[in-house]
């Protein structure tokens, strides 16, 4: 028999099971992160304990590495535009020498992928 009550000081919420007042506690969706998402968990989880387990348990773990995940998805696409620009690299290369333009456009999207990591991962 269930008898939900909350409690005022922490703002959860409990149900009567038994004679125990258990936590009606519910698991959180599954983020949807990509690559950058699960680097940043890693790192946080690893390299700064802390803050992954605040964040955690406040529940804001994974809304910031969504959110982390579409930025450097976005930043990446971005530098990759302004740099394979900025060096030429166009669908007239990649008609006329499609090696060429493969070679050039792994370069730049290796250091495009350097930078996002570098200013939204590891800072």
């Amino acid at each position: 028999m269930k008898n939900p009550t909350t409690n005022e000081r922490s703002g959860l919420s409990y149900a009567q099971v038994g004679g125990y007042s258990l936590p009606d506690l519910t698991v959180p969706a599954d983020p949807k992160i990509g690559k950058y998402g699960r680097i940043l968990f890693r790192r946080l989880r690893d390299h700064r304990a802390c803050l992954f387990n605040a964040m955690l348990l406040d529940g804001t773990l994974n809304a910031y590495l969504e959110e982390t995940d579409r930025q450097a998805n976005e930043m990446l696409d971005l530098l990759t535009r302004q740099m394979a620009e900025r060096e030429g690299v166009t669908e007239r290369l990649k008609a006329n020498d499609q090696m060429d333009w493969v070679r050039r456009m792994n370069n730049i999207r290796n250091r495009a992928e350097e930078v996002v990591l570098h200013e939204l991962i590891y800072n």
